[in-house]
């Protein structure tokens, strides 16, 4: 149900074997497809033969940063055992050509100041280097002024260990606070769906947030991979096409309150527009969506990504409610995050069916929608500026216009009545003329 798996209480499981029921039977003859993006978000590429991996090593942060929580403990741990063992050998070298480590007689008087006192061995000394670096200071073991040279390994010592910390604590921070953390709480719904909305067939998908922080200035973005062949013959493994998301703000930005179904139209200038139920089991096509944003609490910007292949649109179908209104405040019920409910739809593609409606290739505005229809001089009509072609299905004034060609045959003036946006305007029919 979720692209995420473990989101979801195990009070749910019911509810979501009921939705894997009730999913359509989908050929699995075919061997299973490559995808770029996977329903985690994790990205399905392997990158091989890369012969300049000292790129890698000149952004060493970022590389310890994208290496996995078991390497980045191997490092750091490392990285403060060999510190510690090294100093420990220079202490210890030290120690040895000062005289420090050669047998005192007990019985005998105090003998020349060490370098660093109660150092008597390499144990001894791999202790004082951890006191050292990690600023524990037990009090039995310290750096005399006998030996200019036990000063400065201290400071030595003591800069590169701050250095590592920062390093070691920088990289475990921005491991722990990376925004794909907080993509884990966004989740989409494993299936999209084709269905009629307004007439036209859609495509849908549903995406929803867990927390109760929210992304501010939240994004959809919507791709589409396929196979491509270009009119001299080269083939485009991967071709990316860009999908207008459906917005009355025109824009791709979402108010990400609760869960949204997100659209897009299947219409003239669509890469779906030529897909059909028929096609739609035999394309190679992939679906990516991307939702881009930034968190509230950290303000760090934020990536959550998740992808769509034949198999897992399902035509003829649309999302359940989840919202309702209880107590004066919405409830969402996250158990039907991905039901869906068959729809009756036609199995044929949107250029199909414009082509069983009549519409011409050459026309871009199938039917005048809209407001503000007023005549644009004899045999056309406009609308915001735009003439279309006569030809086009008579809007709701053909009947005042042929009442017009009667007049003008009988060589009278009459006046006719035109409604634009929801005022009643009387004028004359050589003032509309013009």
């Amino acid at each position: 149900m979720l692209a995420r798996k473990g989101l979801l209480p195990d009070g749910f499981l019911l509810t979501r074997l009921a939705e894997d029921q009730n999913q359509p039977n989908r050929s699995r003859s075919r061997s299973q497809r490559a995808r770029f993006i996977t329903k985690t978000g994790s990205c399905n590429v392997a990158h091989k033969n890369i012969r300049e991996q000292g790129r890698f090593l000149q952004d060493v942060f970022t590389t310890m940063v994208d290496l996995k929580w078991q390497h980045s403990l191997l490092i750091f741990t490392s990285a403060f055992l060999c510190s510690w063992m090294l100093f420990a050998m220079i202490w210890w070298l030290v120690a040895f050509a000062h005289g420090d480590l050669e047998p005192r007689d007990p019985n005998g008087g105090p003998g020349p100041v060490p370098c660093v006192t109660a150092i008597h061995s390499f144990t001894s000394a791999f202790l004082f280097s951890i006191e050292v670096q990690v600023t524990i200071g037990f009090g039995g073991r310290m750096v005399t002024e006998e030996c200019p040279l036990a000063i400065t390994v201290l400071i030595i010592q003591n800069i590169l260990g701050l250095i590592i910390n920062a390093v070691m604590l920088g990289c475990v921070f921005m491991k722990t606070a990376q925004a794909n953390r907080r993509a884990e709480t966004l989740i989409f719904s494993r299936n999209a769906v084709i269905a009629p909305r307004n007439g036209r067939p859609t495509f849908m998908f549903r995406v929803g947030d867990l927390r109760k922080s929210m992304i501010i200035s939240a994004t959809v973005q919507l791709q589409v991979i396929r196979r491509t062949v270009t009119a001299e013959g080269e083939v485009i493994p991967v071709c990316q096409l860009d999908i207008q998301v459906e917005n009355p703000l025109r824009s791709n930005g979402i108010f990400l309150v609760s869960p949204l179904i997100i659209s897009h139209t299947m219409e003239r200038g669509s890469p779906l527009y030529e897909l059909s139920a028929q096609s739609l089991a035999s394309d190679d096509l992939e679906i990516i969506v991307i939702l881009e944003g930034v968190v509230e609490t950290t303000g760090i910007t934020m990536q959550a990504r998740t992808s769509y292949t034949p198999e897992e649109i399902l035509w003829g179908r649309r999302f359940v409610s989840i919202i309702t209104e209880e107590d004066g405040r919405y409830c969402v019920d996250y158990s039907k995050f991905g039901n869906t409910v068959p729809v009756r739809m036609s199995s044929l593609s949107a250029k199909e069916l414009d082509q069983t409606r009549g519409v011409q290739e050459g026309s871009s505005d199938a039917t005048l929608q809209g407001w503000g229809l007023v005549r644009a001089g004899r045999g056309g009509f406009r609308r915001g500026g735009r003439a279309c072609d006569s030809s086009a299905p008579q809007p709701w004034y053909a009947q005042s216009e042929k009442l017009e060609k009667e007049a003008e045959q009988k060589g009278q003036k009459k006046t006719v009545q035109l409604e634009v946006i929801g005022r009643q305007v009387e004028d004359g029919l050589g003032d509309v003329s013009d």
